[in-house]
């Protein structure tokens, strides 16, 4: 590893499995403080034992994202532990599938309550600070932003969490402009993965399975792999990879883009 987070704290939603745990093994091994928040108790024996694999350098926030009171308890907790994060990373997010005529509006409420509103409330209530520490960071402070190839194109009957990823990519881009033309010291991405090895990928190919689609979950995912130009899906590792150079220097210059990370998916 190359210290390329020294002297960084994160922030980072949805950390207590998948992509998002990833990316704070991630930015620890970088020389980050990271902040994992997550929906389990502070006292949970899944909380302890991901702060105990991250060490001295991680602590745990319980915290649900589509709750203003929860982030604004949050930063609460950080400036009472004497801290400030300077890297933000909105990764907490859920799916839905099925048919437009058969999605019950009170799921699509969720989805967006945890995927648009929780990035929104987050940025909002973090902004100041943001720009208070990225005042010292070169390059500015770094919001990170988990959109996925289903914010770029479109798939059959997702058409909840393609609305809410679109959203994400695209509120990205509005407040990456919005700071810079501040000169607000905030860079604004977004990171969009394809199909990578998750819980959550377990989940929605288990769902699919459970309506019909497919009589194995991993038939989906063999299918996955097959259409995707490379060959397979991602490893959560690699998606941290990206995220670790959102985050640090080497992205000084870099606001506002959409960073596919597909195996060439939306390249075809």
């Amino acid at each position: 590893m190359t210290d390329r987070l020294q002297g960084r704290t994160a922030l980072v939603t949805g950390g207590l499995r998948g992509i998002g745990l990833a990316i704070a093994e991630r930015f620890v091994a970088e020389g980050a403080t990271v902040w994992v928040a997550d929906l389990k108790a502070a006292g949970d024996a899944d909380a302890a034992a991901v702060t105990g694999r991250l060490g001295n350098h991680a602590s745990y926030l319980k915290l649900d994202v589509a709750q203003e009171s929860e982030w604004q308890a949050a930063r609460g907790a950080i400036e009472a532990a004497g801290g400030a994060i300077d890297i933000l990373v909105n990764n907490a997010g859920i799916d839905a599938v099925g048919p437009v005529e058969t999605m019950e509006l009170e799921r699509w409420r969720r989805l967006m309550s945890i995927n648009v509103d929780g990035l929104f409330l987050g940025i909002k209530t973090f902004k100041t600070m943001l720009e208070a520490q990225g005042t010292r960071v070169n390059g500015g402070a770094s919001v990170i932003n988990m959109s996925s190839i289903m914010g770029i194109v479109g798939y059959a009957q997702t058409s909840a969490y393609n609305t809410s990823k679109g959203a994400v990519r695209l509120m990205s881009k509005a407040l990456a402009i919005e700071f810079a033309q501040a000169r607000a010291p905030i860079r604004v991405n977004s990171l969009n993965p394809g199909f990578v090895q998750t819980p959550l990928l377990d989940i929605g190919m288990q769902r699919w399975v459970d309506e019909g689609v497919a009589e194995k979950a991993q038939d989906l995912v063999d299918q996955l792999a097959a259409a995707t130009p490379m060959g397979r899906i991602a490893r959560p590792e690699e998606i941290a990879a990206a995220a670790l150079f959102l985050a640090c220097e080497d992205a000084s210059y870099v606001t506002g883009i959409e960073l596919p990370v597909d195996g060439g998916w939306t390249a075809q």
